[in-house]
């Protein structure tokens, strides 16, 4: 997706942290129907989403093995990971430099703005997502969005370089959540009876991780906007660092929402459409969203992993059979992800663009 051409946008938005400080209330364009607002969550999960220990994991601990099945089973691979070996004062820098970043002047933010021209965007930058329509209504939120692997596609105009520390520790991080997501990855193909570096051996020198970093400002009526929208992700898989001082990540469970709640120094982890696909349904990516606070910005680091841009995406013919046919039709992984911001600006899902 590095080299894909920018988007058109039918209109600019503006940087909603700037907007958040001087408005009373959220303009129209923010507000969504009545019926499709964020109501409270269901207060109590029917089942609790599975705390993994990834040092367990690892030494393919029995119990860890059995409560990723449970995590698959009940909330479509949706899990909070502990036991990932970065110090909790490590996790403290990363949010750090993306707080600080945030906090930056606008003039110095705008250095590595998404915006080509003035109508077309691009999947990097800081600014926000493409405008489909005058009538989309728009997330509360603001985002920096970069490629970080392999390093020979890292795009360094648009990596900060305030605050100074940004870039390193960003590297860092991302080597160490690398680690992560192959544990990940062949513990999945564990599941469905694969070679356990199947998954990891299709990720090819050219298979691109996108890091993401969300801000979301304050918001002066909450129950009126989404942070973020109802979604997939357009990854394999995809890891989640929240700020832990704020709720606001909601999570899909048979047409229910439920609030995700905060584990200290964990990092969410689910699987996204790409693998959803490929296992022919067997693993489902779960709808989530992100829901706002009147009194508390709130921040999150995602880092998604998605194969070579060109790479052919179906079901894996392993899993597929007469008793479960396929599923889903083909496509690659450039034109899905494509895909996915396409439907993401209209509100509808990318997967269902692909099912049978």
């Amino acid at each position: 997706m590095a080299d894909a051409e920018p988007w058109k946008t039918v209109k600019i938005p503006p940087i909603v942290q700037e907007l958040a400080t001087g408005v009373q209330e959220p303009p129209s364009r923010y507000v969504i129907a009545e019926q499709n607002r964020p109501t409270a969550a269901g207060s109590e999960m029917p089942d609790p989403i599975p705390i993994i220990d990834l040092s367990r994991l690892s030494d393919n601990c029995a119990d860890e093995v059995a409560k990723l099945q449970s995590a698959l089973e009940n909330w479509g691979l949706f899990l909070q990971a502990v036991g990932h070996g970065m110090e909790q004062s490590f996790l403290g820098e990363v949010m750090g430099v993306a707080r600080d970043f945030f906090k930056l002047p606008l003039e110095e933010k705008q250095k590595y703005s998404n915006l080509v021209n003035d109508n077309e965007v691009r999947i990097e930058g800081y600014g926000n997502d493409m405008v489909v329509s005058e009538k989309q209504i728009l997330d509360w939120c603001d985002r920096l969005y970069i490629i970080v692997e392999p390093e020979n596609r890292r795009i360094y105009s648009l990596w900060p370089t305030q605050p100074p520390s940004f870039r390193d520790i960003l590297s860092e991080y991302t080597v160490r959540c690398h680690k992560i997501a192959n544990l990940f990855l062949q513990n999945l193909a564990k599941l469905v009876d694969l070679h356990k570096d199947y998954f990891v051996n299709m990720f090819d020198e050219n298979a691109l991780t996108y890091a993401r970093l969300n801000y979301y400002p304050n918001c002066p009526k909450p129950d009126d906007v989404f942070g973020m929208k109802p979604h997939t992700d357009a990854s394999v898989i995809t890891i989640v660092f929240i700020d832990d001082n704020v709720s606001g990540l909601q999570l899909q469970k048979d047409g229910v929402w439920y609030s995700v709640p905060i584990v200290p120094n964990a990092l969410l982890v689910n699987v996204g459409d790409v693998m959803e696909i490929m296992s022919n349904g067997f693993f489902k990516s779960p709808i989530h969203r992100v829901v706002t606070n009147a009194e508390k910005e709130r921040l999150s680091l995602v880092m998604f992993y998605t194969m070579n841009p060109e790479k052919e995406i179906e079901p894996l013919s392993e899993l597929v059979d007469e008793k479960r046919p396929r599923r889903y039709r083909k496509t690659t992984t450039n034109d899905y992800i494509a895909k996915l911001f396409e439907t993401f600006a209209r509100g509808t899902l990318a997967i269902d663009t692909v099912k049978i």
